[in-house]
């Protein structure tokens, strides 16, 4: 990184960052209060370190050793944030700031229906943020795959549906985008997209994403370890997208025999992410687990950990729905929830330490 002195002209700004482009990087210029903070973004050994160090209006240049530099706590403390998590605005609901949030809907959109009375049920739960799955990434084929596998008139007519919902409850809408075609679709009518788990390495896909400017919420995946999961939120960041949601949501379970949970809920990677990050994390306890039974316990443990929100499936009929309805609870179970996980946030918030 290239930390600029606090009297540097633009002129000054823009001569560092047309050398930096000279060498065939680009540059993420980030302005501070009192100083700016320019990032350079490619493969760093092309760069002359010496030569920048010494241009007009560079106090000093300087290497990071994390490998997801943009969104480290380390780049940010030169620009005043280093005690801050980044707020992210989805509609009107902020994303890492006061209290926790609730994201809640169906895993998957199954008709107008459906979706209507799953988001009316959310919201006087109290959730403040509705999901819905259009796209469906499925391991068998022979399953299920969303409204949207139908073809681009039946996916457009069910992300209506979706932000339809959202209007009337009052509620932002966030969905999934499984391959690159279906992002300028799924871009006209969600507040948030998402990233699955399953293409958490799908580099093009974040990159064309994160170009819509739209806050995306980015899973872990269930194989990924933190600094991996980190490298590649990086890749949303480069394109000067930083409106990102870390999202834990179980990893492999280890060892041999039956295995109880679906996923392994990572708690410990929620403040440890936070310790290398100002962005916010939430947890997603239905594919951390796989059971209804146990998201209740897990939700009140992510929110103790630290989790700045909590992302959780939600239907009327748990036994009916098409997609993960070993893993759905009620409306009446999600109030209960966010009941509990509200009452603990304000117990141990006064207590937590700044920096995590």
């Amino acid at each position: 990184m290239i930390i600029m002195k606090t009297d540097a002209t633009q002129e000054q700004i823009a001569q560092v960052v047309k050398e930096i482009k000279k060498y065939g990087l680009r540059a993420d210029v980030s302005k501070g209060k009192y100083r700016t903070v320019i990032g350079l973004i490619g493969d760093e050994s092309k760069i002359p370190f010496a030569h920048f160090a010494v241009l007009p209006g560079v106090k000093e240049a300087m290497t990071v050793e994390t490998p997801y530099k943009l969104i480290s706590r380390e780049y940010s403390k030169f620009f005043e944030r280093e005690r801050e998590r980044l707020v992210v605005k989805v509609g009107n609901i902020k994303i890492g700031s006061d209290g926790p949030i609730f994201i809640a809907g169906p895993c998957a959109v199954e008709s107008k229906e459906q979706l209507f009375k799953i988001a009316e049920g959310v919201k006087k739960a109290g959730a403040h943020i509705l999901r819905g799955g259009i796209f469906k990434p499925r391991s068998s084929v022979h399953t299920f795959q969303g409204l949207g596998a139908a073809g681009r008139e039946e996916a457009e007519e069910a992300l209506e549906w979706l932000r339809e919902a959202g209007k009337r409850f009052k509620l932002p809408v966030v969905t999934e985008v499984r391959g690159e075609a279906q992002v300028d679709l799924a871009a006209e009518y969600a507040d948030m997209l998402q990233i699955g788990a399953r293409n958490m390495y799908n580099q093009d896909l974040l990159t064309k994403v994160a170009k819509k400017n739209k806050p995306v919420l980015f899973k872990r995946h269930f194989g990924a370890g933190i600094e991996e999961f980190l490298s590649f939120a990086e890749y949303i960041a480069v394109e000067g997208n930083k409106n990102i949601i870390l999202c834990e949501r179980g990893v492999l379970p280890v060892g041999k025999g039956k295995n109880y949970t679906r996923y392994t809920l990572d708690l410990g990677a929620v403040p440890a992410i936070q310790k290398e990050t100002y962005l916010p994390v939430v947890v997603d306890p239905s594919h951390g687990t796989g059971r209804r039974d146990l998201i209740f316990n897990m939700s009140c443990a992510a929110i103790a950990a630290g989790a700045s929100g909590l992302m959780i499936e939600v239907h009327y009929n748990p036994a009916e729905a098409l997609v993960d309805a070993q893993q759905a609870i009620t409306p009446d179970e999600l109030k209960q929830v966010i009941d509990a996980c509200q009452r603990i946030h304000k117990l141990i918030v006064p207590g937590r330490n700044e920096e995590s």
